[in-house]
């Protein structure tokens, strides 16, 4: 190879003598090396192919680009139709489900699947939610006489909600001031009584009218005067008689196991205990504390008792009306049937909506009286009901239950709203109801598995309107009765058996909204001092500035600057009661010693002042000058019904537990649980 040879298209007489000092000698080695590299100097790619003498195969074919497009068209139209033939023209996962063709798992596969593995199993729950009428022979007292008529009554026995759902996502804010304003009597109101039950059943309507009996006319005898002494003589002689013979009255035979009250009493072999009921012993629920990120989805299964149709259930359990439309629309082709036979069942999972604590209806399934599943219907990602494979098998029973989320129980107040609206309750009921219990119970905590309610309405007027008759309230296994009752004056108001009013005369909570409990009564660390150390109320928080009410009728004892307390009012009560409220913002104009305050009246406004770490009311309720606990002391009533009605309002009693324990009642068209 010479200097002035081309080596495949370099030419080294391009290059000059000297570049940066590199003699002839060592461009040949560069030179060399290129080439063996492969490297070539070759004319720049380019669409015309007749360019120069020897194209060589650098040009871009047109053709052979056309010929790559199409076929990457074409494989991807042929991919797309085998997966259409292979779905069998179903253009859609979301398509009926007879279409998808799933084979459903026996029960023994079923069994054989591995479990999940969980923190706890979830508590299930029987639940009951009875709607029913029960009539009564009624008495009433018309011009003088007598008329008995067939009276219908409505009766509610429900366990209460334990899973909070678009029933109460809009119930009024809990407010405790707002409930004592409704918790007034009812006056100026005719009062719908039950004056009388009568003792035998009639059918339609009867008039009694009451006559003088004719002494010329006495009744025939039916026993004779002889047989009747003959009956005194036996009876007062056998009544004295030794032995079994003879004996005619029911006294009670000699019983050596008979003890005394509160003696030891034989509870099995070698094993002795004390009769009686234990005194001052409250019994508290086992604490349960929700799973650590859980899902909290719950399942409620219900068994239909009585033809009915689907949407009126859906709608009673937390569906919405466009949850209603949504799912009607989706089993039109594979359930047309509006209605649900008696004894078919149905199964709805519920799960947690994102920045809401209401639960909406995740799934739901029907299943034929035979337990044998229908359809499923199911909430996408996005938000539509789609047709779903079946859930997994259960074993139904006659019983209604519900799987619990522990964590996510919702409180007593909104769990009777939900209970309400679901028994279709009107709005002004159920408030009087809770208004009623707002001063005996903490309606802020959570309701409790078990927890139910009873009711007892009239039946409705010409408006559709239901009087109230009576509320049962069970709560931590405490059955609470309150009656409806009427006094000479036209005052109607609720009573418990023991003829006292619901209301107290102090308020546990006595703020605007009643607050968010942060700190209960009795022994704790100091969150600042960090010693131990008595906490003499409870911690109620809330923003700054919010209303504090007087807790009842008082005067003012002082209204100042308290060390550690910050601003700080004390008001006494009758029969010793004083109640305090510490660490204000402000308090209230016209607040000084010796002032007096109506029970709901505004005396000052929540702060941080003092000993505090934020906004917060320190409450305090006082027996005597010393301290109990406000949340579970208990409280004297603000109303006694009068001794003079005492026969009157026993009677009251007797007719409504009656009208309650009966068994004739007919099924009213609901068929739900709680």
């Amino acid at each position: 190879m010479t200097g002035e040879e081309p080596v495949r298209g370099i030419d080294v007489g391009d290059w000059p003598e000297e570049t940066d000092g590199v003699n002839a000698a060592r461009k040949h080695q560069i030179v060399s090396s290129l080439a063996a590299s492969g490297y070539e100097d070759a004319p720049a790619l380019t669409l015309e192919s007749t360019d120069g003498d020897m194209p060589q195969g650098r040009e871009i074919s047109v053709a052979w680009l056309s010929g790559a497009i199409l076929t990457g068209l074409t494989s991807v139209m042929l991919m797309g139709a085998a997966l259409y033939v292979s779905f069998k023209g179903q253009d859609t996962f979301s398509t009926p489900y007879a279409a998808l063709q799933v084979a459903q798992p026996s029960a023994a596969a079923v069994a054989a699947l591995p479990s999940t593995k969980t923190d706890r199993a979830r508590p299930v729950a029987k639940t009951r939610s009875d709607l029913e009428i029960v009539e009564a022979s009624i008495r009433e007292e018309v011009d003088g006489g007598a008329r008995i008529r067939r009276q219908p009554f409505l009766r509610i026995k429900a366990t209460l909600a334990t899973s909070a759902t678009s029933l109460s996502s809009d119930i009024p804010a809990y407010d405790p001031i707002e409930l004592l304003r409704r918790n007034q009597p009812i006056e100026g109101e005719e009062d719908f009584a039950i004056d009388d039950i009568y003792g035998a059943e009639v059918e339609g309507e009867v008039t009694v009218k009451l006559a003088s009996l004719s002494f010329s006319q006495p009744p025939r005898a039916s026993i004779s005067d002889r047989r009747a002494s003959e009956f005194v003589r036996q009876s007062l002689e056998y009544a004295y008689a030794d032995g079994e013979a003879g004996a005619a009255l029911a006294y009670a035979p000699g019983n050596d196991r008979l003890q005394e009250i509160g003696g030891a009493v034989t509870i099995g072999p070698d094993i002795t205990g004390l009769s009686g009921v234990a005194e001052n012993v409250t019994v508290v629920p086992k604490t349960t504390l929700g799973e650590a990120g859980g899902s909290g989805r719950t399942e409620r299964i219900l068994t239909i008792r009585e033809e009915t149709k689907l949407a009126d259930i859906l709608g009673r359990n937390g569906f919405t009306e466009q949850m209603v439309t949504a799912i009607s629309r989706t089993l039109r082709n594979v359930f047309p049937s509006d209605v649900l036979t008696t004894s078919s069942h149905l199964r709805i999972l519920f799960g947690p909506s994102r920045g809401s604590t209401t639960q909406i209806p995740y799934r739901v399934s029907i299943y034929d009286p035979d337990d044998a599943h229908i359809v499923t219907v199911a909430l996408t990602d996005n938000g539509r009901y789609v047709i779903g494979t079946a859930p997994t098998a259960i074993e139904f029973t006659d019983e209604d239950t519900e799987e619990i989320a522990v964590g996510q129980l919702p409180s007593l107040y909104r769990s009777i709203f939900e209970t309400g609206r679901k028994h279709d309750l009107e709005d002004k009921t159920i408030e009087r109801i809770v208004s009623m219990y707002a001063y005996d119970l903490d309606l802020t905590k959570k309701v409790a598995p078990g927890d139910s309610i009873e009711i007892l309405q009239s039946e409705p007027d010409a408006e559709g309107h239901k009087e109230l008759l009576y509320v049962g309230l069970t709560v931590d296994k405490t059955k609470r009765e309150l009656y409806r009752f009427q006094t000479e004056d036209g005052v109607t108001d609720f009573y418990d058996p023991e003829g006292q009013t619901g209301k107290k005369f102090l308020i546990r909570r006595p703020l605007e909204g009643g607050g968010r409990l942060r700190s209960r009564f009795g022994y704790r660390i100091h969150p600042i001092f960090k010693t131990r150390r008595l906490h003499s109320g409870i911690d109620l928080a809330a923003r700054t500035g919010t209303p504090i009410y007087a807790g009842g009728d008082g005067v003012v004892k002082r209204a100042q600057w308290v060390s550690g307390y910050g601003r700080y009012v004390e008001l006494t009560h009758a029969n010793g009661y004083g109640t305090a409220y510490a660490h204000m913002s402000r308090i209230a104009d016209g607040m000084r010693p010796g002032t007096r305050v109506r029970q709901g009246q505004v005396i000052g406004y929540v702060g941080s002042t003092g000993n505090s770490t934020g906004p917060h009311l320190h409450y305090e309720i006082k027996i005597n000058g010393r301290p109990v606990d406000a949340l579970s002391v208990r409280l004297p009533r603000d109303k006694t019904l009068p001794n003079r009605y005492a026969s009157q309002f026993e009677q009251r009693i007797s007719q409504v537990r009656d009208l309650m324990q009966r068994e004739d009642a007919q099924p009213f068209v609901i068929a739900s649980a709680d």
